[in-house]
């Protein structure tokens, strides 16, 4: 889900991850690293392999969203606690996902590398670049007025 509009119809990112980064990846680029493991043959057979297309933080992503959507975006970090309490289906378990990502941010991060995943495809987008082909995409309520 992208940005959701506040009582004052501002456009609010809500994630508790505080001042943490979290990996992200395009949907098309997990297919093309995925390729690149097979391409490579046995050397990864028993291997878990993190891939990544970029570290962000709630601000990063939030300035991302701003400058694709011609529209202020802003980050808003809540606890892990207020966010399981948001009444929509799967948020408690997001909740936990995120508290996991945010509290064990250098192990979980450590295991996906930027550079290691653009060795399996070289095309890896970033999130602006992902933003500049699909923020047309990203459904937005409409502004109060």
């Amino acid at each position: 889900a992208g940005p959701k509009r506040g009582p004052g119809g501002k456009l609010a990112l809500v994630l508790p991850m505080g001042d943490k980064k979290l990996p992200g990846i395009a949907a098309e680029d997990i297919g093309k690293c995925a390729h690149g493991i097979f391409k490579r043959g046995r050397e990864f057979i028993g291997k878990t392999v993190g891939i990544t297309g970029e570290h962000l933080s709630g601000e990063e992503m939030a300035a991302g969203l701003t400058r694709a959507l011609g529209e202020q975006v802003t980050y808003q970090g809540v606890s892990p606690e207020v966010y399981r309490s948001f009444p929509f289906p799967g948020a408690d378990d997001l909740g936990n996902m995120f508290q996991f990502k945010r509290d064990f941010n250098d192990h979980f991060r450590g295991a996906r590398s930027v550079d290691f995943s653009r060795s399996l495809n070289p095309e890896l987008q970033s999130f602006d670049q992902w933003l500049s082909r699909n923020a047309d995409k990203i459904p937005l309520e409409a502004a109060a007025g």
